[in-house]
């Protein structure tokens, strides 16, 4: 006498199944999704020159980047997403762009860090000025 699998075996599998393949879509869909919205973005304007605080910068969520200028005319861009537990950056002030999850800072002239727990710098991004437009390269 053998018996079938009960219903709780066959739920336990098939949840198991199921987050498998929803965690192996949502991995899929995000890295296509990031590459996708690179290349859809590009040449897209981010902002007025104008609009970026000389010694100051400004956050781009949806472009996950941060332009900054640390001296007139100077524009630099990172990624607004800290090196330390991938948080989002908060906000740029005193020269420095804040992750306000644990408190690191990185320099907005090179993505450094100024203030640990991050050991790596901000991966920089590219973009184009000209004139007095800001654009994704």
């Amino acid at each position: 006498m053998t018996q079938g699998p009960t219903r709780r075996t066959v739920l336990l599998a098939t949840g198991a199944a199921a987050l498998t393949v929803g965690c192996s879509e949502y991995g899929d869909e995000d890295s296509g999704s990031s590459s996708s919205s690179v290349d859809a973005s590009a040449g897209q304007e981010l902002a007025k020159a104008s609009e970026i605080p000389v010694g100051g910068g400004k956050i781009f969520a949806e472009e996950k980047i941060v332009v900054t200028q640390p001296k007139e005319g100077e524009f630099k861009a990172f990624s607004n997403i800290c090196t330390h537990q991938q948080c989002p950056v908060a906000d740029v002030s005193d020269g420095t762009i804040n992750c306000s999850c644990h408190g690191s800072k990185f320099s907005i002239t090179d993505g450094a860090v100024q203030n640990p727990p991050a050991t790596k710098p901000l991966p920089a991004k590219q973009i184009k000025v000209s004139g007095d437009s800001i654009t994704l390269a």
